[in-house]
């Protein structure tokens, strides 16, 4: 590669980086300030897909939200009619990349979730019964989806209007969840079901009846085992 290539790639790259800090959403930036909150240490990577309904948006405190991701209150970006609280996101939360989050009446995403890339969440959907009329014009009904602490939603899953997803839960990439998920669950599939379990006494249980059981480890000897220090149980 010539010298005068060289030097442009480099340039490029330089600018590439230049202009991603720049147009990041973080405290202090006219962006951040039309939120309903956003917390100290929280980052919005540049660029944003979509955004509108910012005041309806409650960002928590050091919480990562990817690159080209949409967050939507509402049904446009003039809708006057939004609900206080119609996005909340908790602290120290991870949201993939090219993630799609559209709240029209309530979306509540406890502390430490981490989302993969490309999930979906949505608490509205559209309804089909006229046949006269476009689907895209028959707006559904509002029902609220939570997301509890601590849960991970894996890569490309999608969770639909309704969902009340438990603390602590693992959701498969792909999955495709409606209903409710309890508390230290593992689901995964198309329509998600829950594969595993905790019982405390236990571990980590199938649900398929095989007796399969996983060892349920505490943080402290997770640590253990990667310095070295101990076998895990």
């Amino acid at each position: 590669m010539s010298l005068s290539r060289r030097l442009l790639n480099r340039a490029v790259h330089v600018a590439h980086r230049w202009v991603e800090r720049g147009g990041a959403i973080q405290p202090g930036t006219d962006l951040a300030d039309s939120f309903g909150r956003f917390g100290a240490g929280s980052y919005i990577a540049y660029p944003m897909a979509t955004l509108f309904g910012a005041r309806s948006i409650h960002l928590g405190r050091d919480s990562l939200i990817g690159r080209s991701c949409t967050l939507i209150v509402g049904y446009g970006p003039d809708d006057a009619a939004l609900p206080e609280r119609g996005l909340v996101i908790g602290d120290r939360c991870v949201i993939g990349a090219r993630t799609t989050i559209t709240a029209h009446e309530s979306i509540t995403i406890g502390d430490d979730v981490w989302c993969g890339q490309d999930v979906f969440i949505s608490d509205a959907s559209h309804g089909y019964q006229d046949p006269e009329t476009p689907v895209g014009l028959q707006l559904g009904t509002h029902q609220p989806v939570v997301i509890g602490a601590g849960s991970w939603i894996g890569h490309g899953a999608i969770i639909l209007p309704g969902t009340t997803i438990g603390r602590q839960v693992v959701v498969g990439a792909g999955s495709v969840v409606r209903g409710a998920v309890a508390d230290h669950s593992i689901v995964a599939g198309v329509p998600a079901k829950v594969v595993r379990h905790l019982e405390p006494e236990h571990g980590w249980v199938s649900a398929n009846g095989s007796g399969d059981v996983k060892p349920a480890w505490t943080a402290s000897e997770v640590a253990a085992l990667m310095r070295g220090e101990a076998a895990a149980p």
